[in-house]
């Protein structure tokens, strides 16, 4: 991994959103205090993107419950790749969240949603050497609309990029990226993100949803 992404996910991610001009990135990682994402650092993110994969089950009961209270309340959640697996997605959808996957596989990324703001200037198919293969059945709940789906060169299919609404939270899966292929680095993935940055983004004032008495 270090030698294609030599300064971290993180980072190629941050300098990739970066670029647009009407964001304003910062990085948090799981080796900080409280994975980086304390309370006051959740209340002044609009969204987050989020990467995780093999300490999936050390990550604080504490911080994922903080997480799902604070996209139930209205942050963005964009959930890259391996983060389908994590304690946040899995509290979010309500489901096992699995699925068939296999190393080493060409992958055509379609967009079968192209009138989607998250499609908006991103080609039919993007094309992607290597990748790591993820299949059906994909155990989640029902997505509100499925963006891209992905053909693998072993003949499976998935549902590569699906929205989800929480509360008043928009949540976006994608799933192109393992860690030991550039596929970050590839201008259309980019480009795919930052539309999801852009459209998970709070519609709303921000507020804890609460049961009223009238």
């Amino acid at each position: 991994m270090h030698a294609i992404y030599p300064d971290g996910i993180h980072t190629c991610l941050a300098r990739a959103l970066g670029v647009d001009a009407d964001l304003s990135v910062r990085t948090a990682t799981f080796g900080e205090s409280e994975h980086g994402l304390t309370q006051s650092v959740l209340d002044d993110t609009d969204v987050l993107v989020f990467w995780s994969h093999a300490l999936q089950n050390e990550f604080s009961d504490g911080v994922v419950a903080r997480v799902q209270q604070t996209v139930l309340s209205g942050m963005g959640l964009v959930a890259l790749h391996s983060a389908h697996f994590s304690k946040v997605m899995k509290l979010l959808m309500g489901t096992s969240m699995t699925f068939k996957w296999k190393h080493g596989e060409h992958e055509r990324l379609w967009c079968i949603n192209p009138t989607h703001p998250i499609a908006q200037g991103v080609p039919e198919c993007v094309e992607l050497p290597e990748e790591e293969m993820y299949g059906e059945y994909f155990d989640m709940p029902k997505p509100d609309d499925v963006v891209f789906a992905g053909w693998f060169s072993g003949s499976q299919v998935f549902r590569s990029g699906c929205t989800f609404t929480r509360g008043l939270g928009r949540i976006f899966y994608f799933q192109p990226r393992h860690e030991e292929y550039p596929v970050y680095h590839n201008p259309q993935i980019q480009r795919i993100i930052v539309n999801a940055v852009h459209w998970c983004a709070p519609m709303l004032r921000r507020r804890t949803l609460e049961c009223e008495a009238l």
